[in-house]
């Protein structure tokens, strides 16, 4: 398997970032183990199909749970994005915006109301309940 999963500048951009130390003795092979959980999101194989040339698929695995468990890949996610956009290479012309709204109701987002707005509001909500119980009044009587 002669492809890397990262290139050499990608490498260095990365490797700075990596918390080293932080789990153990400093990895004899961290940019194989790093390029093996690469690869492992990139093709959707298992953690056992994992090639050798990586590492111990075991390895690999612990080093991505390791990683996972703490918020690892988050921040150096953050870290690369900022060098890179220090460095001049952050290309946002490739930032998506999702535009979803969810719209709440005006008491969960502290909407104040003028005092005599409210009180019109309540009198038109017991008006409407009040012709509601009216109507269902009416329904019950039996027809003659």
């Amino acid at each position: 398997m002669g492809r890397r999963e990262l290139n050499d500048d990608d490498w260095e951009l990365i490797c700075p970032h990596l918390p080293i130390g932080q789990y153990g003795p400093y990895p004899e092979h961290l940019r194989d183990q790093l390029e093996g959980i690469i690869w492992r999101f990139r093709t959707g194989s298992p953690w056992r199909d994992v090639p050798e040339v990586f590492g111990s698929w075991s390895t690999v695995y612990d080093r991505f749970a390791q990683w996972r468990d703490a918020g690892v890949f988050a921040a150096v996610m953050e870290a690369v994005i900022d060098e890179a956009a220090r460095r001049g290479q952050a290309d946002l012309s490739l930032v998506s915006v999702d535009s979803t709204t969810a719209r709440a109701h005006h008491d969960a987002v502290g909407m104040v109301v003028d005092e005599e707005v409210l009180a019109a509001l309540e009198r038109a909500a017991e008006a409407e309940k009040g012709a509601h119980e009216r109507c269902e009044k009416g329904r019950s009587q039996p027809r003659r």
